[in-house]
């Protein structure tokens, strides 16, 4: 097993990422030659295999961009004698590429929030962290997972950082496309586009690496559309696939306007119900961890010591927020399975052979296909995808809901 075998159907970008971390060895001088990461510009301008100090890594969500940027960052760290035989960097055993993975490398910092946006302050942070030279010599790797959630201003602390580079320090940005990140940055950047993985390798990943039976993985991976985390999350929660389910019967309810009504509440309510779950799980497992290390007594809802009050404060109020946006992001969820389902409608009304995402669905797409045209199904598909930007500008999401279903039953 390496560091790359989870990052699924992306042959072309492994083969970049191996060839700079090789190109990174003889940045270190770890092949006759040296130098540092400022260095390396001789070495990218002979071409795409060369090492540098900032990448963007792009692709549609559940693509793989984080998995790909903590492989790349475990195969810099990667000390396998191998190496000195020619092998891959990243071969998953080393101490390096082991605390990389893990998250417990001491020159490997990994940054995902889980509340809207990144700011000024932490950006801050995040760069003083990246001017320190590296404890264990190498390359000091900066994993920045959602970084088209910088506010303006952390945008621009950030470009700071990336135009003087510190030696031997590697930002890894993440973002769903170019058009994320501000022209500045990405023009220092190598990009590097990631695909949406193919169904059937998305499938035999779960197959192998959750021992999920091959039927349910297939279902899973064909439902998902690709996105591992969420076929994954398919696979092992009954609870998830209900919700899913519930979703997908919305283009069955809009027969009138009362109906419109309902359905988009009922939307709304799955929706809520998965991003509940989903928080319930973080929020006991982090309030009990900072009990415990805040001292409280024994038991449950123990006495807490005084002076404390502050910090669960705090965690409560980062956990409403993050709360905000797991929400909006079920939701989302729940509008990319709707417009599957709209795609399914168009290829049966064009004819087009083959499985459909929503097989399991096949009979209700056949019946919508058969009630409508391909004029009405592309509006249909142009609401859900309003209703998307919509919520991205905040606006209520209830609200939003029900103009898009609204909008569907006019088609």
């Amino acid at each position: 097993m390496s560091v790359w075998d989870d990052l699924v159907g992306q042959e072309q970008v492994v083969e970049q990422l191996v060839a700079a971390a090789r190109s990174a060895r003889v940045v270190l001088g770890e092949s006759g030659r040296s130098g540092d990461s400022r260095n390396s510009g001789a070495e990218e301008q002979s071409g795409s295999s060369g090492m540098t100090h900032a990448w963007l890594f792009t692709g549609p969500p559940g693509s793989g961009m984080a998995t790909a940027a903590r492989a790349f960052a475990a195969s810099l760290q990667c000390t396998s004698p191998d190496l000195e035989l020619g092998g891959i960097p990243g071969c998953g055993f080393c101490e390096g590429c082991h605390t990389a993975l893990i998250g417990s490398h001491a020159d490997v910092e990994s940054v995902r929030t889980d509340v809207l946006s990144i700011g000024v302050k932490e950006t801050r942070e995040l760069v003083r962290s990246a001017s320190m030279s590296p404890a264990g010599g190498r390359w000091q790797v900066i994993i920045l997972e959602d970084s088209d959630r910088l506010t303006e201003g952390a945008a621009n602390v950030l470009l700071k950082a990336i135009e003087e580079p510190a030696p031997r320090t590697v930002w890894l940005l993440c973002a769903p496309s170019v058009e994320d990140a501000l022209p500045t940055i990405r023009s220092r950047c190598r990009l590097l586009v990631l695909r949406t993985p193919p169904v059937a390798a998305v499938a035999d990943v779960l197959v192998r690496r959750d021992g999920i039976e091959p039927e349910m993985a297939a279902f899973a991976a064909r439902a998902a559309q690709g996105h591992i985390g969420r076929a994954r999350r398919l696979a092992l929660d009954a609870g998830a696939r209900e919700r899913r389910a519930e979703v997908l019967k919305l283009p069955l309810r809009v027969a009138d306007l009362g109906a419109c009504l309902a359905g988009a509440q009922s939307l709304v309510d799955a929706a809520a119900a998965d991003a509940k779950q989903v928080a319930e799980e973080v929020d006991t497992r982090e309030t009990e961890e900072l009990r415990a290390a805040l001292g409280a007594a024994a038991g449950v809802g123990g006495r807490m010591p005084r002076g404390t009050a502050g910090a669960m404060k705090e965690l409560e109020d980062r956990q409403k927020r993050r709360a905000t946006r797991t929400q909006r992001d079920s939701l989302d969820r729940a509008l990319i399975d709707l417009s599957s389902f709209y795609r399914d409608v168009l290829a049966v009304q064009f004819g087009a052979a083959g499985e459909l995402s929503n097989e399991e669905m096949r009979q209700a797409v056949e019946r919508v296909a058969g009630e409508s045209r391909p004029e009405a199904t592309l509006r249909r598909i142009e609401a859900v995808l309003a209703c998307r930007t919509a919520l991205e500008r905040n606006v209520a999401p209830l609200l939003a809901v029900e103009a898009m279903a609204v909008a569907l039953r006019a088609g």
